[in-house]
Protein backbone atom coordinates (compact mmCIF):
# COMPACT_ATOMS: atom_id res chain seq x y z
CA UNK A 1 0.00 0.00 0.00
CA UNK A 2 1.01 3.37 -0.79
CA UNK A 3 2.33 5.85 1.59
CA UNK A 4 0.71 9.26 1.41
CA UNK A 5 1.85 10.96 4.95
CA UNK A 6 4.15 14.25 3.80
CA UNK A 7 6.40 13.54 6.92
CA UNK A 8 7.40 10.27 5.52
CA UNK A 9 7.24 11.38 1.94
CA UNK A 10 9.11 14.72 1.80
CA UNK A 11 10.78 15.18 5.59
CA UNK A 12 13.15 18.05 5.94
CA UNK A 13 16.47 15.80 5.65
CA UNK A 14 16.85 13.79 1.96
CA UNK A 15 16.66 9.95 2.10
CA UNK A 16 20.54 9.14 1.10
CA UNK A 17 21.57 12.02 2.98
CA UNK A 18 23.18 8.96 5.68
CA UNK A 19 25.39 8.21 2.48
CA UNK A 20 26.53 11.89 1.59
CA UNK A 21 29.74 12.72 1.51
CA UNK A 22 30.48 16.53 3.08
CA UNK A 23 28.22 18.94 4.36
CA UNK A 24 25.54 20.23 1.24
CA UNK A 25 26.57 23.49 -0.40
CA UNK A 26 23.24 24.76 -0.34
CA UNK A 27 21.02 23.31 2.31
CA UNK A 28 16.89 25.41 2.47
CA UNK A 29 15.20 25.00 5.39
CA UNK A 30 11.73 25.54 6.24
CA UNK A 31 11.31 28.36 3.31
CA UNK A 32 8.30 30.22 2.90
CA UNK A 33 6.78 32.46 0.62
CA UNK A 34 3.97 34.79 0.40
CA UNK A 35 2.86 37.29 -2.14
CA UNK A 36 0.60 39.97 -1.27
CA UNK A 37 -2.50 40.58 -4.05
CA UNK A 38 -5.40 42.25 -3.80
CA UNK A 39 -7.62 40.67 -1.71
CA UNK A 40 -5.48 39.07 0.78
CA UNK A 41 -2.23 36.67 0.64
CA UNK A 42 -1.18 33.86 -1.57
CA UNK A 43 1.25 31.53 -0.05
CA UNK A 44 3.26 30.56 -3.15
CA UNK A 45 6.11 28.39 -1.35
CA UNK A 46 4.80 26.85 2.28
CA UNK A 47 7.49 25.08 4.35
CA UNK A 48 9.73 23.59 2.05
CA UNK A 49 13.46 22.08 2.40
CA UNK A 50 15.96 20.94 0.17
CA UNK A 51 19.45 20.05 0.42
CA UNK A 52 21.88 20.24 -2.75
CA UNK A 53 25.69 18.59 -2.91
CA UNK A 54 28.65 19.79 -4.80
CA UNK A 55 28.76 18.36 -8.01
CA UNK A 56 25.50 16.47 -8.33
CA UNK A 57 21.91 17.46 -9.91
CA UNK A 58 19.01 17.72 -8.12
CA UNK A 59 15.45 18.08 -10.07
CA UNK A 60 12.68 20.30 -9.20
CA UNK A 61 9.25 19.08 -10.40
CA UNK A 62 5.76 20.30 -10.97
CA UNK A 63 2.99 21.66 -12.69
CA UNK A 64 2.95 25.13 -13.40
CA UNK A 65 2.63 27.41 -10.74
CA UNK A 66 3.46 24.59 -8.19
CA UNK A 67 6.34 26.86 -6.42
CA UNK A 68 9.29 25.79 -8.67
CA UNK A 69 10.82 28.89 -9.84
CA UNK A 70 9.89 31.29 -6.78
CA UNK A 71 11.64 28.67 -4.84
CA UNK A 72 14.69 29.34 -7.06
CA UNK A 73 14.21 32.95 -7.06
CA UNK A 74 14.24 33.19 -3.28
CA UNK A 75 17.73 31.12 -3.47
CA UNK A 76 18.63 33.92 -6.04
CA UNK A 77 17.13 37.09 -3.64
CA UNK A 78 15.28 37.73 -7.13
CA UNK A 79 11.72 37.97 -5.44
CA UNK A 80 9.42 41.38 -6.33
CA UNK A 81 8.54 43.79 -3.69
CA UNK A 82 5.12 42.06 -2.98
CA UNK A 83 6.46 39.03 -1.76
CA UNK A 84 7.90 38.04 2.13
CA UNK A 85 9.78 35.03 2.63
CA UNK A 86 8.95 33.89 6.47
CA UNK A 87 11.25 34.50 9.48
CA UNK A 88 11.38 30.68 9.91
CA UNK A 89 12.87 30.32 6.18
CA UNK A 90 17.10 29.73 6.22
CA UNK A 91 18.88 29.21 2.76
CA UNK A 92 22.38 28.30 3.84
CA UNK A 93 25.09 28.87 1.08
CA UNK A 94 28.95 27.11 2.20
CA UNK A 95 27.28 27.38 5.61
CA UNK A 96 26.43 31.09 5.70
CA UNK A 97 22.43 32.16 6.00
CA UNK A 98 21.88 34.40 2.14
CA UNK A 99 18.22 35.33 3.32
CA UNK A 100 20.66 37.44 6.26
CA UNK A 101 23.05 39.26 3.41
CA UNK A 102 23.33 42.68 2.70
CA UNK A 103 22.15 43.51 -0.79
CA UNK A 104 25.36 43.74 -1.60
CA UNK A 105 26.72 40.97 -0.45
CA UNK A 106 23.77 39.01 -2.64
CA UNK A 107 25.14 40.54 -5.97
CA UNK A 108 28.65 39.81 -5.19
CA UNK A 109 26.91 36.59 -5.12
CA UNK A 110 25.04 36.28 -7.58
CA UNK A 111 25.96 36.03 -11.75
CA UNK A 112 29.34 34.89 -9.75
CA UNK A 113 28.89 32.04 -7.16
CA UNK A 114 25.25 31.37 -8.02
CA UNK A 115 23.68 31.48 -11.17
CA UNK A 116 20.45 31.19 -12.88
CA UNK A 117 19.33 30.58 -16.10
CA UNK A 118 15.59 31.67 -16.78
CA UNK A 119 12.76 30.00 -18.46
CA UNK A 120 12.17 33.15 -20.95
CA UNK A 121 15.27 34.59 -22.59
CA UNK A 122 13.41 37.31 -24.03
CA UNK A 123 12.43 38.77 -20.33
CA UNK A 124 15.89 38.23 -19.04
CA UNK A 125 17.82 39.97 -22.04
CA UNK A 126 18.38 43.66 -22.71
CA UNK A 127 16.85 44.14 -26.01
CA UNK A 128 18.84 47.39 -26.83
CA UNK A 129 22.31 45.91 -25.95
CA UNK A 130 24.08 43.82 -28.35
CA UNK A 131 24.63 39.25 -27.05
CA UNK A 132 28.05 40.43 -27.05
CA UNK A 133 28.02 43.33 -25.01
CA UNK A 134 25.59 41.34 -22.94
CA UNK A 135 28.47 38.53 -22.15
CA UNK A 136 31.05 40.86 -22.00
CA UNK A 137 29.09 42.89 -18.98
CA UNK A 138 28.61 39.30 -17.15
CA UNK A 139 31.96 38.07 -17.47
CA UNK A 140 34.39 41.83 -16.22
CA UNK A 141 31.36 42.86 -13.64
CA UNK A 142 32.96 39.82 -11.49
CA UNK A 143 36.58 39.40 -13.04
CA UNK A 144 39.44 41.47 -13.96
CA UNK A 145 39.99 41.35 -17.54
CA UNK A 146 40.08 43.61 -20.59
CA UNK A 147 37.47 44.27 -22.99
CA UNK A 148 39.76 42.41 -25.75
CA UNK A 149 39.98 39.51 -23.27
CA UNK A 150 36.27 39.51 -22.24
CA UNK A 151 35.73 39.58 -26.07
CA UNK A 152 37.24 36.20 -26.54
CA UNK A 153 35.97 34.53 -23.32
CA UNK A 154 32.38 35.51 -24.71
CA UNK A 155 33.41 34.16 -28.15
CA UNK A 156 34.62 30.73 -26.53
CA UNK A 157 31.22 30.66 -24.43
CA UNK A 158 28.66 31.16 -27.64
CA UNK A 159 31.24 27.97 -29.41
CA UNK A 160 30.67 25.85 -26.49
CA UNK A 161 27.09 26.59 -26.29
CA UNK A 162 27.12 25.77 -30.41
CA UNK A 163 26.04 29.13 -31.73
CA UNK A 164 26.25 29.36 -35.19
CA UNK A 165 28.83 31.99 -36.28
CA UNK A 166 29.56 33.28 -33.34
CA UNK A 167 31.87 36.49 -34.38
CA UNK A 168 28.49 37.82 -36.35
CA UNK A 169 25.95 37.41 -33.28
CA UNK A 170 28.38 39.26 -31.26
CA UNK A 171 26.89 42.58 -32.98
CA UNK A 172 23.58 41.20 -32.78
CA UNK A 173 20.72 42.17 -30.90
CA UNK A 174 17.95 39.66 -28.92
CA UNK A 175 15.04 39.78 -31.34
CA UNK A 176 17.77 39.07 -34.36
CA UNK A 177 17.86 35.22 -33.24
CA UNK A 178 15.46 32.55 -32.59
CA UNK A 179 13.99 31.40 -29.37
CA UNK A 180 16.54 28.13 -29.22
CA UNK A 181 19.18 30.61 -30.10
CA UNK A 182 18.45 33.11 -26.94
CA UNK A 183 18.09 30.45 -24.46
CA UNK A 184 21.63 29.11 -25.83
CA UNK A 185 23.30 32.82 -24.85
CA UNK A 186 21.78 32.77 -21.80
CA UNK A 187 22.97 29.79 -20.89
CA UNK A 188 26.73 31.05 -21.86
CA UNK A 189 25.86 34.28 -19.88
CA UNK A 190 25.58 31.60 -17.07
CA UNK A 191 28.72 29.49 -17.18
CA UNK A 192 30.82 32.82 -17.81
CA UNK A 193 32.32 32.95 -14.29
CA UNK A 194 31.79 28.98 -13.68
CA UNK A 195 30.00 29.21 -11.03
CA UNK A 196 29.47 27.19 -7.80
CA UNK A 197 25.70 26.55 -8.14
CA UNK A 198 23.73 26.79 -11.60
CA UNK A 199 20.04 27.06 -11.38
CA UNK A 200 18.48 26.20 -14.78
CA UNK A 201 14.38 26.94 -14.65
CA UNK A 202 13.43 25.23 -17.84
CA UNK A 203 16.83 25.48 -19.54
CA UNK A 204 15.57 23.33 -22.59
CA UNK A 205 11.85 24.34 -22.81
CA UNK A 206 12.93 26.80 -26.12
CA UNK A 207 15.05 24.28 -27.80
CA UNK A 208 14.56 21.61 -30.11
CA UNK A 209 14.99 18.32 -28.98
CA UNK A 210 18.61 17.17 -30.73
CA UNK A 211 19.93 20.69 -29.29
CA UNK A 212 18.48 19.84 -25.34
CA UNK A 213 20.24 16.91 -25.38
CA UNK A 214 23.75 18.72 -26.53
CA UNK A 215 23.15 21.39 -24.11
CA UNK A 216 22.34 19.21 -21.07
CA UNK A 217 25.09 17.34 -22.05
CA UNK A 218 27.30 20.45 -22.31
CA UNK A 219 26.08 21.47 -18.67
CA UNK A 220 27.05 17.94 -17.02
CA UNK A 221 30.05 17.88 -18.92
CA UNK A 222 31.23 21.83 -16.89
CA UNK A 223 29.57 20.37 -13.66
CA UNK A 224 31.99 17.43 -14.50
CA UNK A 225 34.82 19.88 -15.01
CA UNK A 226 34.09 22.66 -12.39
CA UNK A 227 32.34 20.05 -9.86
CA UNK A 228 29.18 22.49 -10.21
CA UNK A 229 26.48 21.71 -8.41
CA UNK A 230 22.75 22.19 -10.63
CA UNK A 231 19.61 22.69 -9.27
CA UNK A 232 17.35 21.65 -12.58
CA UNK A 233 13.75 22.93 -12.41
CA UNK A 234 11.69 21.22 -15.18
CA UNK A 235 8.48 19.74 -16.42
CA UNK A 236 10.18 17.05 -18.41
CA UNK A 237 10.33 13.62 -16.80
CA UNK A 238 12.58 12.37 -19.40
CA UNK A 239 15.17 15.18 -19.13
CA UNK A 240 15.08 14.33 -15.23
CA UNK A 241 15.26 10.92 -15.51
CA UNK A 242 18.27 11.27 -17.63
CA UNK A 243 20.46 14.05 -15.73
CA UNK A 244 19.23 14.33 -12.38
CA UNK A 245 20.25 12.17 -9.19
CA UNK A 246 17.82 13.14 -6.59
CA UNK A 247 14.19 14.08 -7.56
CA UNK A 248 11.75 17.03 -5.44
CA UNK A 249 7.98 16.70 -6.42
CA UNK A 250 6.32 20.21 -5.72
CA UNK A 251 2.19 20.95 -5.43
CA UNK A 252 0.84 24.07 -4.47
CA UNK A 253 3.71 25.43 -3.07
CA UNK A 254 4.36 22.26 -1.34
CA UNK A 255 6.94 19.34 -1.57
CA UNK A 256 4.81 16.28 -2.01
CA UNK A 257 7.51 13.81 -2.37
CA UNK A 258 11.40 13.73 -2.51
CA UNK A 259 13.99 10.36 -3.46
CA UNK A 260 16.82 9.38 -5.92
CA UNK A 261 15.55 9.42 -9.34
CA UNK A 262 16.22 5.96 -9.62
CA UNK A 263 13.80 5.00 -6.45
CA UNK A 264 11.13 7.45 -7.25
CA UNK A 265 10.93 6.79 -11.15
CA UNK A 266 11.00 3.00 -9.94
CA UNK A 267 8.09 3.53 -7.18
CA UNK A 268 6.41 6.69 -7.00
CA UNK A 269 4.70 7.01 -3.69
CA UNK A 270 2.51 10.07 -3.57
CA UNK A 271 -0.58 9.97 -5.79
CA UNK A 272 0.24 13.58 -7.16
CA UNK A 273 3.95 11.95 -8.74
CA UNK A 274 1.95 8.96 -10.00
CA UNK A 275 -0.21 11.70 -12.30
CA UNK A 276 3.23 13.47 -13.68
CA UNK A 277 4.66 10.30 -14.92
CA UNK A 278 1.43 8.89 -16.43
CA UNK A 279 1.05 12.24 -18.20
CA UNK A 280 1.83 12.62 -21.94
CA UNK A 281 0.44 14.39 -24.98
CA UNK A 282 -2.28 11.82 -26.29
CA UNK A 283 -4.39 11.07 -29.20
CA UNK A 284 -4.86 12.71 -32.58
CA UNK A 285 -6.56 15.05 -34.75
CA UNK A 286 -10.05 14.76 -35.38
CA UNK A 287 -10.79 14.13 -39.35
CA UNK A 288 -11.06 16.87 -41.73
CA UNK A 289 -14.58 17.95 -42.99
CA UNK A 290 -14.04 16.54 -47.19
CA UNK A 291 -12.74 19.49 -49.74
CA UNK A 292 -12.78 22.12 -46.70
CA UNK A 293 -11.04 25.56 -48.80
CA UNK A 294 -7.81 27.06 -48.34
CA UNK A 295 -7.95 30.15 -45.87
CA UNK A 296 -4.33 30.75 -45.96
CA UNK A 297 -1.30 29.87 -48.35
CA UNK A 298 2.18 31.09 -49.64
CA UNK A 299 3.63 30.32 -52.53
CA UNK A 300 7.56 30.82 -53.30
CA UNK A 301 7.81 33.06 -50.19
CA UNK A 302 11.22 34.67 -49.60
CA UNK A 303 12.99 36.04 -46.61
CA UNK A 304 16.20 37.30 -45.92
CA UNK A 305 18.64 39.49 -43.77
CA UNK A 306 21.82 41.32 -44.04
CA UNK A 307 24.58 40.44 -41.17
CA UNK A 308 26.70 42.41 -40.14
CA UNK A 309 30.34 41.13 -39.96
CA UNK A 310 34.05 42.78 -39.49
CA UNK A 311 34.40 45.97 -36.83
CA UNK A 312 32.56 49.07 -36.46
CA UNK A 313 34.72 51.22 -38.91
CA UNK A 314 34.86 48.13 -42.04
CA UNK A 315 31.66 46.67 -41.70
CA UNK A 316 30.62 43.84 -44.17
CA UNK A 317 27.35 42.79 -44.88
CA UNK A 318 26.54 38.86 -45.89
CA UNK A 319 22.97 37.74 -46.44
CA UNK A 320 21.00 35.35 -44.49
CA UNK A 321 18.04 33.48 -46.92
CA UNK A 322 15.78 32.46 -43.66
CA UNK A 323 13.04 30.80 -45.70
CA UNK A 324 14.13 30.33 -49.46
CA UNK A 325 10.96 30.28 -51.68
CA UNK A 326 8.74 28.02 -49.82
CA UNK A 327 5.16 27.57 -50.69
CA UNK A 328 2.52 26.12 -47.68
CA UNK A 329 -1.83 25.52 -48.20
CA UNK A 330 -3.39 25.47 -45.17
CA UNK A 331 -7.29 24.40 -45.01
CA UNK A 332 -9.97 25.11 -42.89
CA UNK A 333 -10.75 23.51 -40.02
CA UNK A 334 -7.11 21.92 -40.14
CA UNK A 335 -4.03 21.86 -38.33
CA UNK A 336 -0.94 22.05 -39.84
CA UNK A 337 2.44 21.47 -38.30
CA UNK A 338 5.90 23.18 -38.78
CA UNK A 339 8.85 21.76 -37.35
CA UNK A 340 12.07 21.98 -37.36
CA UNK A 341 15.44 22.28 -35.11
CA UNK A 342 16.25 25.92 -33.64
CA UNK A 343 17.39 28.55 -36.45
CA UNK A 344 15.11 26.49 -39.11
CA UNK A 345 13.04 29.73 -40.57
CA UNK A 346 9.80 27.95 -38.69
CA UNK A 347 8.86 31.48 -37.14
CA UNK A 348 9.52 33.74 -39.75
CA UNK A 349 8.04 31.52 -41.79
CA UNK A 350 4.80 31.86 -40.02
CA UNK A 351 5.43 35.79 -39.38
CA UNK A 352 6.11 36.53 -42.93
CA UNK A 353 2.72 34.40 -43.82
CA UNK A 354 0.40 36.60 -41.24
CA UNK A 355 2.61 40.02 -42.19
CA UNK A 356 4.10 40.62 -39.08
CA UNK A 357 7.53 40.15 -41.24
CA UNK A 358 7.68 41.76 -44.68
CA UNK A 359 8.65 38.71 -47.31
CA UNK A 360 11.40 39.80 -50.09
CA UNK A 361 9.32 38.05 -52.38
CA UNK A 362 6.34 35.67 -53.56
CA UNK A 363 2.79 35.79 -52.69
CA UNK A 364 0.52 35.60 -49.55
CA UNK A 365 -3.16 34.74 -49.81
CA UNK A 366 -5.58 34.97 -47.23
CA UNK A 367 -9.34 33.76 -47.83
CA UNK A 368 -8.22 34.09 -51.71
CA UNK A 369 -7.38 37.48 -50.43
CA UNK A 370 -3.58 38.95 -51.50
CA UNK A 371 -2.35 39.93 -48.98
CA UNK A 372 1.72 40.54 -49.24
CA UNK A 373 1.44 44.68 -50.73
CA UNK A 374 -1.13 45.44 -48.01
CA UNK A 375 -0.43 48.29 -46.06
CA UNK A 376 -0.47 48.23 -41.97
CA UNK A 377 -3.50 49.89 -42.53
CA UNK A 378 -4.97 47.68 -44.97
CA UNK A 379 -4.17 44.80 -42.51
CA UNK A 380 -6.56 45.96 -39.52
CA UNK A 381 -10.03 44.57 -40.76
CA UNK A 382 -8.08 41.39 -41.25
CA UNK A 383 -6.29 41.04 -37.79
CA UNK A 384 -9.59 40.03 -35.73
CA UNK A 385 -9.48 37.06 -38.35
CA UNK A 386 -6.12 36.02 -37.51
CA UNK A 387 -4.50 35.67 -34.72
CA UNK A 388 -0.96 34.88 -32.97
CA UNK A 389 0.34 32.94 -29.80
CA UNK A 390 4.27 33.83 -29.42
CA UNK A 391 6.51 31.43 -27.92
CA UNK A 392 7.25 33.61 -25.27
CA UNK A 393 4.28 34.89 -23.70
CA UNK A 394 6.01 37.11 -20.86
CA UNK A 395 7.58 39.23 -23.85
CA UNK A 396 4.40 39.67 -26.10
CA UNK A 397 1.98 40.42 -22.55
CA UNK A 398 2.52 44.14 -21.57
CA UNK A 399 4.16 44.39 -18.40
CA UNK A 400 2.06 47.31 -16.96
CA UNK A 401 -1.13 46.47 -18.11
CA UNK A 402 -3.55 44.06 -15.74
CA UNK A 403 -4.86 40.58 -17.36
CA UNK A 404 -8.56 42.07 -17.92
CA UNK A 405 -6.60 45.07 -19.93
CA UNK A 406 -4.80 42.91 -21.98
CA UNK A 407 -7.23 40.57 -23.54
CA UNK A 408 -9.90 43.61 -23.52
CA UNK A 409 -7.54 45.40 -25.38
CA UNK A 410 -7.55 43.44 -28.73
CA UNK A 411 -11.63 44.01 -28.37
CA UNK A 412 -11.33 47.97 -28.22
CA UNK A 413 -9.18 47.88 -30.75
CA UNK A 414 -11.33 45.89 -33.10
CA UNK A 415 -14.57 47.54 -32.21
CA UNK A 416 -15.78 43.92 -31.03
CA UNK A 417 -18.49 44.07 -28.06
CA UNK A 418 -21.06 47.29 -27.63
CA UNK A 419 -20.00 48.19 -24.39
CA UNK A 420 -17.61 47.29 -21.72
CA UNK A 421 -20.15 45.17 -19.54
CA UNK A 422 -20.28 42.85 -23.13
CA UNK A 423 -16.43 43.02 -23.11
CA UNK A 424 -15.86 41.98 -19.47
CA UNK A 425 -18.30 38.94 -20.54
CA UNK A 426 -16.17 38.00 -23.29
CA UNK A 427 -12.98 38.66 -21.33
CA UNK A 428 -14.32 35.96 -18.83
CA UNK A 429 -15.36 33.23 -21.48
CA UNK A 430 -11.95 33.39 -22.62
CA UNK A 431 -10.14 32.89 -19.78
CA UNK A 432 -12.49 30.27 -18.90
CA UNK A 433 -11.91 28.63 -21.95
CA UNK A 434 -8.26 28.77 -21.66
CA UNK A 435 -8.63 26.85 -17.91
CA UNK A 436 -8.16 30.00 -15.96
CA UNK A 437 -10.36 31.87 -13.28
CA UNK A 438 -12.13 34.71 -13.85
CA UNK A 439 -10.52 36.51 -10.34
CA UNK A 440 -7.62 37.14 -12.29
CA UNK A 441 -8.37 40.35 -13.95
CA UNK A 442 -6.36 43.14 -12.20
CA UNK A 443 -3.50 40.75 -11.52
CA UNK A 444 -0.29 41.41 -13.45
CA UNK A 445 1.77 39.25 -15.61
CA UNK A 446 4.68 38.87 -13.58
CA UNK A 447 2.39 37.51 -10.70
CA UNK A 448 1.82 34.28 -12.67
CA UNK A 449 4.06 31.25 -13.63
CA UNK A 450 5.28 30.71 -17.42
CA UNK A 451 2.45 27.82 -18.19
CA UNK A 452 -0.34 30.30 -16.61
CA UNK A 453 1.09 33.19 -18.66
CA UNK A 454 0.73 31.06 -21.78
CA UNK A 455 -2.81 30.72 -21.10
CA UNK A 456 -3.72 33.66 -21.21
CA UNK A 457 -1.75 34.78 -24.76
CA UNK A 458 -4.06 31.94 -25.83
CA UNK A 459 -7.15 33.74 -23.78
CA UNK A 460 -5.74 36.29 -25.33
CA UNK A 461 -6.12 34.92 -28.97
CA UNK A 462 -9.77 33.19 -28.69
CA UNK A 463 -11.47 36.48 -26.90
CA UNK A 464 -11.12 37.79 -30.60
CA UNK A 465 -13.02 34.76 -32.26
CA UNK A 466 -10.99 34.07 -35.19
CA UNK A 467 -10.84 31.66 -38.14
CA UNK A 468 -6.88 31.39 -38.03
CA UNK A 469 -4.91 31.45 -35.49
CA UNK A 470 -0.69 30.97 -35.93
CA UNK A 471 0.68 28.95 -32.81
CA UNK A 472 4.39 29.94 -32.21
CA UNK A 473 5.45 27.03 -29.44
CA UNK A 474 2.17 27.33 -27.83
CA UNK A 475 2.90 24.11 -25.54
CA UNK A 476 6.63 24.77 -24.62
CA UNK A 477 6.27 26.53 -21.47
CA UNK A 478 3.42 24.21 -20.13
CA UNK A 479 4.04 21.13 -18.42
CA UNK A 480 2.91 17.73 -19.37
CA UNK A 481 -0.70 17.84 -18.02
CA UNK A 482 -1.47 21.39 -18.75
CA UNK A 483 -0.21 20.38 -22.19
CA UNK A 484 -2.81 17.51 -22.69
CA UNK A 485 -5.40 20.03 -21.26
CA UNK A 486 -4.21 23.04 -23.98
CA UNK A 487 -4.33 20.31 -27.08
CA UNK A 488 -8.17 19.35 -25.90
CA UNK A 489 -8.96 23.05 -25.75
CA UNK A 490 -7.42 23.37 -29.48
CA UNK A 491 -8.90 20.26 -30.55
CA UNK A 492 -12.56 21.63 -28.83
CA UNK A 493 -12.43 25.51 -30.35
CA UNK A 494 -11.20 24.17 -33.72
CA UNK A 495 -14.49 21.89 -34.02
CA UNK A 496 -16.85 24.41 -32.26
CA UNK A 497 -15.50 27.19 -34.64
CA UNK A 498 -14.21 25.77 -37.33
CA UNK A 499 -10.72 26.96 -36.56
CA UNK A 500 -7.69 26.40 -38.34
CA UNK A 501 -4.07 26.35 -36.89
CA UNK A 502 -0.80 27.04 -38.29
CA UNK A 503 1.47 25.14 -35.12
CA UNK A 504 4.92 25.74 -34.63
CA UNK A 505 6.77 23.68 -32.80
CA UNK A 506 10.04 21.43 -32.07
CA UNK A 507 7.76 18.83 -29.53
CA UNK A 508 6.96 16.11 -31.99
CA UNK A 509 4.76 14.27 -29.47
CA UNK A 510 2.85 17.43 -29.44
CA UNK A 511 2.63 17.18 -32.74
CA UNK A 512 1.12 13.91 -33.29
CA UNK A 513 -1.51 14.45 -31.03
CA UNK A 514 -2.92 18.13 -32.39
CA UNK A 515 -1.80 18.06 -36.24
CA UNK A 516 -3.32 16.70 -39.43
CA UNK A 517 -0.31 17.15 -41.55
CA UNK A 518 2.88 18.67 -41.14
CA UNK A 519 6.27 19.98 -43.07
CA UNK A 520 9.64 19.76 -41.72
CA UNK A 521 12.09 22.68 -42.35
CA UNK A 522 16.03 22.75 -42.20
CA UNK A 523 17.87 25.83 -43.33
CA UNK A 524 14.92 27.66 -44.55
CA UNK A 525 14.10 24.91 -46.68
CA UNK A 526 11.34 22.52 -46.77
CA UNK A 527 12.53 19.04 -46.57
CA UNK A 528 9.91 16.58 -46.42
CA UNK A 529 5.36 17.00 -45.83
CA UNK A 530 3.06 14.87 -45.75
CA UNK A 531 0.04 13.78 -43.31
CA UNK A 532 1.48 13.78 -39.66
CA UNK A 533 1.34 9.51 -38.89
CA UNK A 534 3.04 8.89 -42.29
CA UNK A 535 5.80 11.46 -41.59
CA UNK A 536 6.29 10.78 -38.11
CA UNK A 537 5.91 6.82 -38.78
CA UNK A 538 7.79 6.81 -42.69
CA UNK A 539 10.21 9.50 -42.43
CA UNK A 540 11.72 9.44 -45.94
CA UNK A 541 14.78 12.23 -44.95
CA UNK A 542 17.79 11.55 -43.02
CA UNK A 543 17.65 14.65 -41.08
CA UNK A 544 13.69 14.32 -40.18
CA UNK A 545 14.26 10.98 -39.18
CA UNK A 546 16.83 12.26 -36.98
CA UNK A 547 14.29 14.14 -35.54
CA UNK A 548 12.13 11.65 -34.87
CA UNK A 549 14.19 9.52 -33.20
CA UNK A 550 15.59 12.41 -30.28
CA UNK A 551 11.77 13.03 -29.78
CA UNK A 552 10.38 9.95 -29.56
CA UNK A 553 13.53 7.55 -28.48
CA UNK A 554 14.97 9.21 -25.67
CA UNK A 555 11.74 9.13 -23.91
CA UNK A 556 11.24 5.55 -24.47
Amino acid sequence: MAITDITLLAPEQRHDHAAAVGTPIIDARHVGVKFKVEHGTVDAVKDVSFQLYRGETIAVVGESGSGKSVTARTVMGLLTKRASVSDRSSIAYDGKNVLKFSDRQRRALRGNRISMIFQEPMSSLNPVYTIGAQIIEAIRVHQKMSRAQATERTLELLRQVQIPDPEARLNQYPHQLSGGQRQRIMIAMALANSPDVLIADEPTTALDVTVQAQILNLIRDLQKKLGMAVILITHDLTVVKQFSDYVYVMQNGEVKEHNTTKALFADPQHPYTRHLLASEPKGMANPMPVDSAAILEGRDVRVSFMLKHGGFFRPQLKELVAVDSLSLKLHRHETLGLVGESGSGKTTFGQALVKLLTADGGEILFDGQSIEKKSREEMRPLRSRMQIVFQDPFSSLNPRMSVGQIIEEGLIVNRLGTNRTERLERVKEALDSAGLPNNILSRFPHEFSGGQRQRIAIARAIAMEPEFILLDEPTSALDLSVQAQIIDLLRKLQDDKGLSYLFISHDLKVVRALCHRVVVMQHGKIVEEGPVEDVLTHPKTAYTERLVRAAFDVAA
